[in-house]
Parts: structure tokens; sequence; C-alpha cells
């Protein structure tokens, strides 16, 4: 059980604070409700520009990370579909610190044009390293606007291409930072050895005067359903063949989230899963293979991806794969299956716990979700779930016309 408060500042700041005495270290996160999907189409790739602007400097701090450096801290951030995510540790006697470094750059960034070239190269490089430069790279950016045809999911946090990171402009990344980067846009979340009053001080002191410079009202479109198979085939220069399976899913509070990521475990969790044991061991279709969800706030896809067993036809792999989606519909599931994938869950979940970084980047994500107390039911949600939930989800995800499938083919 994760105890913690929370409070609201006049320009809707929401904070969240969990004290945890056993720790001699504070956890601070900062999450900003933006992400990729709420990017203009025709300037892809800002979400992710913007987490490396952040530490570019702001206006009254010119450098980020050296302040913060002095006083033991550390820092990194993450972007996704749906958010930005910024977090660092530091010692607890240096708290203070932390709240005039985050609160400077919430207030205005020091945008100037040294910085902003010197982030798009980065970004830029990042592009071409791991989507461009090595094997498999380009596959999400097929995948997706496979998958999406009109949800802003259908293209990845890195952009859609990057001329959009190249020609981006200065009005350009101001106006997503005045859009976006306010106050009531923002979750922040204190862990550590801490007191209720000091951090409602701190906040009041250092956040309270920063105002909203605008707002938006997300309103995205919403993905129609899936009526038909798609498929695109590519070939490049890889060791062997790779096919992926996009399916669409639930959202992230649909009834159904759970029970679909304990599905994805059934079929793709460590060696003894079963299309590991089906495909790879016994077959020797594949190389490997692996099940996932991408678990995004709205919509999301359940993915498959394997790489086949070099010499071996890709449609005959897939006949197997299919197969295996099949048995999972059609025969009885055994309690003893499901359970075993909930008790792994289950740890995963009471070990994520152990660290103060990981609970308040969780309770940052759960109050986006719409109370942070949703942490302390995610063990009671997955343990819930029944065989013949799981069943019906996998009847209803693993439709052929719900499938968008990427042959990934060897020259």
């Amino acid at each position: 059980m994760i105890k913690l408060d929370k409070f609201s500042l006049e320009n809707g700041l929401r904070v969240i604070v969990h004290q945890d005495k056993s720790t001699p270290v504070v956890a601070f996160n900062v999450l900003y409700d933006v992400g990729s999907k709420d990017e203009n189409p025709d300037k892809t790739g800002f979400a992710h520009l913007f987490e490396h602007l952040m530490f570019g400097g702001s206006i009254n701090i010119p450098k980020y990370d050296q302040p913060l450096q002095k006083v033991g801290g550390e820092n990194n951030a993450f972007t996704s579909s749906d958010i930005t995510n910024y977090y660092l540790t530091l010692p607890k006697q240096n708290l203070e610190t932390i709240f005039w470094l985050e609160s400077d750059r919430m207030l205005s960034l020091a945008f100037n044009k040294k910085s902003l070239q010197v982030q798009k190269n980065v970004v830029t490089e990042e592009f071409k390293q791991v989507f461009l430069n090595q094997p498999y790279g380009d596959a999400w950016l097929l995948l997706r606007p496979l998958a999406y045809k009109v949800h802003p999911y259908q293209w990845s946090t890195i952009g859609k291409e990057i001329s959009h990171i190249t020609d981006a402009t200065m009005e350009d990344v101001k106006n997503f930072y005045n859009n976006y980067y306010n106050p009531e846009n923002a979750i922040v979340v204190i862990g550590g050895d801490v007191e209720l009053d000091q951090i409602k001080e701190l906040s009041h002191k250092w956040f309270g005067s920063i105002l909203n410079v605008n707002s938006q009202c997300r309103n995205l479109a919403k993905e129609p359903v899936q009526n038909s198979f798609r498929e695109e085939t590519v070939r490049r220069d890889v060791p062997v063949d790779a096919i992926y399976k996009a399916f669409h899913m639930c959202s992230r509070l649909d009834e159904n989230y759970h029970a679909t990521d304990l599905l994805s475990d059934i079929l793709s969790n460590g060696d003894s899963s079963r299309l590991y044991q089906q495909l790879v061991k016994k077959q020797t279709l594949f190389t490997d293979i692996n099940a996932f969800i991408t678990g995004e706030i709205e919509e999301g896809l359940f993915v498959i991806t394997g790489k086949i067993l070099k010499g071996v036809d890709i449609k005959i792999a897939e006949e197997a794969l299919n197969n295996e989606l099949s048995k999972i519909i059609n025969e009885q599931l055994k309690q003893s299956e499901l359970q075993k994938v909930k008790n792994k869950v289950e740890a995963t979940l009471v070990f994520s716990e152990v660290s103060i970084l990981n609970k308040v980047i969780n309770l940052a994500y759960m109050e986006l979700l719409g109370d942070a107390n949703l942490i302390n039911q995610e063990i009671k949600n997955y343990g819930k779930v029944t065989t013949k939930q799981v069943q019906n989800v996998a009847s209803t995800i693993f439709d052929k016309n719900n499938c968008s499938t990427l042959y990934y083919l060897s020259n």
C-alpha cells in the first residue's frame, strides 16, 4: 500500500507527496500531459524534441545540469505517445534546488537559435541511428501507419520523417511550449523523507506564481473499427525475415485492459510461454518471438513480432503463429497457466515499489489516468481476471480483419 497526499495550486498544478523515511534521497517527477498524439500531423516529433530542449537552459538558469550535479542530483526524461516525463533524484537536504530548477523551466525556457539547432541535430542523429541505420529499425515507422489511419498514434514519438524536425522554426517550438508546458497541464510528484507541509510551502513558493500561457482542448480523431486485413511487404538488408502483427485492443482504462496484458504474458513471457515453446523450441520456425501491448491511454495495439529461422518460408511460420492464436481462443485455458503469469505480474509490481523513483513515476501516471490511488488497485485488478475473460479478449482481438501485418523480408 503506497500512502500519498495530494493538493493543487490555484494555477491548476497538481502535486502528490509520498513520504518514505527509509530512503536518504528524494525523487522528483514532473509529468506533462503532452505526447506525440498532440502534434500537428505535418509537424511531428515535437514532443520528443522538447524532451531535449528542456535541458537546454531556462530564463534564469543557463545550464540545467550544472547546479543539479553540484548538489548530487541525477536526472533523465522520456517521451511517449501520451506523455512527456522528467524525473530525478537528489539528496533530501538539497530538495529546494530542484524546485528552483523545475519551476524555472516551467516558467520560461531560454529559447535561442543555437540551442534549438543543437537539439535538432541530436534528434535528427537519433532518428538516423535508431530508426534508419540499424536492422529492422524502421519497422515501427511502417507498422503504425499501417494499423492507424486516423488517430495520431499512427506515428512514432520520433516523428514521421526527419524533415519535420529539421524544418522546425523558433515560432513552431515556442507555440508548442506555450500550449502544453503549463501548470494546469502538469503533475508533480515528490517521494522520500519529506514532510507534506514542507512540500506545500516549496510548491507555493516556486510554482504558485507561474501563469498558464495558453490552454489546449484535446480533440483527437477516433480510429474507426478495422474491418479488413491489412498487409505490407518490404525488403531490406537484414539477416533474416521478420513478421510484425498489430491488432487493435482496448484503452488503458478499459475493463479488459488487465486481461489483455495477461494474455500477452501467456503468449510470450519467458522461455516457458506458449509462443516460445511451440514456435521456437518444438517447431523451430522462429529464432525469437514476442507478444506485447503498447499500453497507451487510448485504444492501443497488441503486437506480435518474430524473427523467422533462416530457410523457413514466412507464410508457413505465419500459419503456425495463427494456429497458436486460435488455440488460446478455442481450447480451455488452464487456471494454473493464468495464475503463473499473475504471479509474475504481482512480483514485478511489488518489486517496482522498492525504488522511490519508480514510485513517483508511476504515481504521476496514475494521477493522469484519473487518481494516483489507482496504483494500489493494480495487483487486485490483475488478480480478479478470469480464464474466460482472457479467452473472450483473445477472440475479440485475434480477428484477421483486426490485424495489420508487416512482412519484413531479407534481400
